[in-house]
C-alpha cells in the first residue's frame, strides 16, 4: 500500500518551511513538496491567515469569505493603514452563489482585478465545493498530486455548514484538503494509502482524534498515540478515537476505511 505523508509545515513561516521539510525528508523518502492554495470561507479569520496567504500560490474567497478578508484582515495589522492591507491581501478570485458578499466589497475587489465568478445557478454544491473544483481546474493534471488546499473558516458556526465542508473532503478524496480554524484542523486519510503524519509539536497537539467517515472501520491500526489502535473496529454507536493524544513526532495510521484526522492547533 502506497505511503502518504502529512505535515502542518504551512503553519510555519515560509522561510522556516524548507528546514522543517528537510527534517521530515530525512525521516522518510516519501515526503512531498506541496503546492498550496487557500480558500477563505465566511467565518472568522484565524489569526494565522496571513501566514497561509504567504504560503499559497492561489487565493480564492468563497462568496462571503471576501467580506471577512475586507473587514478582518486589517484588524490583524492594527499598525498599518487598512486600505494598504486590503490592497495587499487581494484574492485572485471570488466564487460562489453570491448571496452573502456585500456590494461594496464585490466592487472593491473587482476594481483591483479580482476575478468574479457567479455560480448562483448551482444550488446543489457548497461554496467550498465550487472553490475546490475551480482550483483543481487551474492546476495541471501532472501537478494535482502535489496540490494541498487550505480552507479557513471551515469549522465553527453552523453545524450543517461544517458537515457540508467535511462532505467536500469525501467528494474530493483524491485531493489534499485541510479544514482549519483557530483551534484545530481536519483532513481525510484515504483508505487506499497508509499514512505517516509528521507532528509539528510547537504548533499542534497534543489532543487529536481519528473518526471513521462514510462507513465503519473494521480494522484501524496506529502508532505514536497515547491510546493506539490495534486492528480496532470503529463506528458511530461504538468506539470512536476522540480525545486521543499524540505521543511523539510521528503518527502512523492504516485503516480499511477512510478516516478523518483532527489535531488541536496551539495559539500561534
Amino acid at each position: 500500500m502506497e505511503l502518504m505523508c502529512h505535515s502542518s509545515t504551512f503553519l510555519l513561516p515560509p522561510e522556516n518551511q524548507n528546514t522543517a521539510s528537510s527534517s521530515s525528508s530525512s525521516s522518510s523518502s516519501s515526503s512531498v513538496s506541496l503546492t498550496y492554495a487557500l480558500v477563505i470561507l465566511n467565518q472568522n479569520l484565524p489569526k494565522f491567515t496571513p501566514l497561509l496567504w504567504d504560503h499559497a500560490c492561489i487565493r480564492v474567497c468563497a462568496d462571503g469569505g471576501a467580506n471577512r478578508v475586507f473587514d478582518e484582515m486589517p484588524l490583524l495589522f492594527p499598525q498599518l493603514n487598512p486600505s494598504h492591507v486590503r490592497s495587499r491581501y487581494k484574492p485572485d478570485a471570488i466564487k460562489g452563489d453570491m448571496d452573502s458578499i456585500r456590494t461594496e466589497v464585490l466592487d472593491f475587489y473587482a476594481n483591483l482585478g479580482t476575478k468574479i465568478i457567479d455560480e448562483s445557478q448551482d444550488q446543489d454544491t457548497t461554496d467550498l465545493h465550487k472553490c475546490v473544483a475551480y482550483i483543481r481546474d487551474l492546476v495541471p493534471n501532472t501537478d494535482k498530486s502535489e496540490l494541498c488546499i487550505l480552507a479557513t473558516g471551515a469549522l465553527g458556526g453552523r453545524f450543517d455548514h461544517e458537515m457540508g465542508n467535511i462532505n467536500v473532503l469525501c467528494r474530493f478524496s483524491n485531493t489534499r484538503i485541510i479544514l482549519l480554524s483557530d483551534d484545530c484542523l481536519i483532513h481525510l486519510l484515504p483508505k487506499n494509502h497508509s499514512h505517516k503524519i509528521f507532528i509539528q509539536s510547537s504548533l499542534e497537539g497534543p489532543h487529536c482524534g481519528l473518526v471513521p467517515i462514510g462507513m465503519p472501520s473494521g480494522s484501524s491500526t496506529t502508532t505514536g498515540l497515547k491510546w493506539d489502535l490495534n486492528e480496532t473496529e470503529m463506528r458511530f454507536g461504538g468506539l470512536v478515537s476522540t480525545s486521543n493524544v499524540v505521543n511523539g513526532d510521528i503518527v502512523t495510521v492504516q485503516s480499511d476505511s477512510d478516516l478523518l484526522w483532527t489535531i488541536s492547533i496551539k495559539k500561534l
